[in-house]
């Protein structure tokens, strides 16, 4: 998901910024570098957390793909797909308010809350799996679902305040880069470590000791705010701070909320996120288990394989991301068409893949591995289409939308597995899959058309909502400055949902 250029809560408090000329940005390494790589290895740790059920499952379902040793579960895929589906559960619960509560206590007790018992939950898995079965786990992963839901409006309040104008779309990306590196570090090492002595448990157990180890090193070194920060240079605190202008918190905005859920251009948006999240969690979730059963790899292999996908994703974000740009900037297209042809790339291309992948035949792993690498890696044109729209249509509510999108979105990652597991019987059935990857195809033909149709790229009228203090006309040009930085920084900001 692209980061919100603007700020979390959005609903609540109002940033004006003004044009940057002064002070001086400092050179070297500073506190905002610091709080961008806390970032990163949060999402690093957050994303670890979230996937890493999806190949220890295969272990713990069948234990001859990995240590013997360790217990197995008689689980069919219906309960294996509500499983992986119900960390959905609760974090979409959280979504809307956790922006809120961001901007009213700070985003870094949320994400020491957030990342610290996620990790505790994730050690206990083992012991829920073995005393409760699969009810226990299901309700281990609903709370870590809740408490996840803090993690991306916590980061967004995070850059509003730590990432100037003229950096933040380095530092955010630098920041969210770190949900596809958590992704395929996990991916990568759980085939490992399940085959190894320490056995399938030992994927909960490292996840949630790196977690907690994070969180140690958040209490000491993360910081609300450049003012909360006692090490910051008083340069590089006049540098962040001078970006931003006047921040007074005192100025309400009323979220215009009946406006917003009847907009075009949002229900556009949120058709397309919803699309997105449907087709990426399909196969993030599942991905594990097509390889071994349909492409016949064993858990070393398939676990390496499986991250491969996510590493492209990564690497592709910065290429897509200085692209478009490269093509705003210069006037080669307008900032809708960007929009809608980046989204096309990161929608179309995967859909195309898929119904490839529909027809390879059983045992034909390296072009299956093929497809899935574009149809997941392509995916990340996203970032520079429906997934920074929010900013373009009204900055001053970003974060107040993304957090109904991204809500919306991951009920859609709910649905699906649960589909999924009604849909295959047998998992060894390449025919079965063909289903799934045909109802996926759908849905992007779907999510992308509806918006190259209806979707915009221009600040709604709704944008601007009454305050209690009258704007000047010096405070009136500063708004005007800010939206212009927030149309051309935006281009450069992406993360992932």
């Amino acid at each position: 998901m692209p980061f919100c250029c603007g700020c979390c809560g959005d609903a609540t408090s109002r940033y004006e910024y003004r044009p940057i000329g002064f002070p001086q940005q400092p050179s070297g390494f500073g506190a905002r570098h610091v709080q961008t790589l806390l970032l990163f290895f949060a999402l690093t740790v957050a994303y670890a957390l979230r996937v890493n059920l999806s190949v220890a499952i295969v272990a713990m379902v069948d234990r001859k793909a990995a240590n013997k040793d360790y217990e197995e579960f008689d689980w069919d895929e219906e309960t294996k797909s509500v499983i992986l589906s119900s960390f959905f559960w609760g974090y979409v619960v959280t979504q809307i308010p956790a922006g809120q509560l961001a901007q009213r206590y700070g985003p870094k007790i949320l994400l020491l809350f957030s990342i610290g018992v996620c990790s505790l939950l994730a050690v206990l898995t083992p012991f829920c799996a073995h005393a409760g079965g699969a009810k226990a786990v299901i309700g281990l992963r609903i709370v870590q679902g809740l408490s996840q839901g803090f993690i991306f409006p916590s980061t967004h309040t995070m850059l509003s305040r730590w990432a100037p104008a003229s950096e933040r779309g380095r530092l955010g990306t630098l920041s969210y880069a770190g949900a596809q590196f958590g992704t395929v570090i996990m991916l990568a090492v759980s085939g490992v470590l399940a085959s190894s002595s320490m056995g399938w448990p030992s994927i909960f157990y490292i996840s949630g000791a790196v977690g907690m180890l994070w969180s140690v090193a958040w209490f000491f070194y993360g910081s609300n705010s450049p003012a909360d920060y006692r090490g910051i240079a008083p340069e590089e605190r006049e540098f962040i701070e001078s970006s931003f202008g006047p921040q007074d918190h005192s100025r309400r905005i009323v979220t215009p909320w009946v406006a917003i859920l009847t907009s075009a251009p949002m229900i556009a948006l949120t058709v397309a996120h919803c699309c997105h999240n449907w087709g990426f969690w399909t196969l993030l979730t599942e991905m594990p288990t097509f390889m071994k059963e349909v492409l016949e790899m064993d858990i070393k292999k398939n676990a390496l394989l499986s991250s491969l996908p996510y590493l492209v994703m990564w690497m592709l974000s910065f290429v897509f991301s200085p692209l478009s740009d490269f093509l705003i900037n210069r006037q080669y297209l307008s900032r809708v068409a960007s929009r809608k042809l980046f989204n096309t790339i990161g929608l179309w291309v995967p859909m195309v893949a898929l119904l490839g992948l529909a027809f390879v035949p059983k045992g034909s792993s390296d072009l299956a591995i093929v497809l899935l690498t574009l149809a997941v890696g392509i995916n990340s044109a996203t970032y520079l289409g429906f997934q920074v729209n929010h900013i373009d249509l009204a900055p001053n509510h970003a974060g107040t939308m993304m957090g109904i999108t991204n809500c919306a979105a991951n009920i859609m990652s709910i649905i699906a597995p649960l589909i999924v597991g009604q849909v295959i019987s047998d998992a060894t059935d390449p025919i079965q899959w063909r289903r799934v990857f045909y109802i996926a195809a759908g849905v992007y033909f779907f999510g992308n058309l509806t918006f190259i149709i209806f979707g915009k790229a221009d600040i709604q009228p709704w944008n601007e909502s009454e305050s209690p203090i009258p704007r000047t006309v010096s405070n009136a040009n500063e708004t005007q400055s800010a939206r212009n930085a927030h149309n051309t920084d935006g281009n450069n900001a992406n993360h992932s949902d």
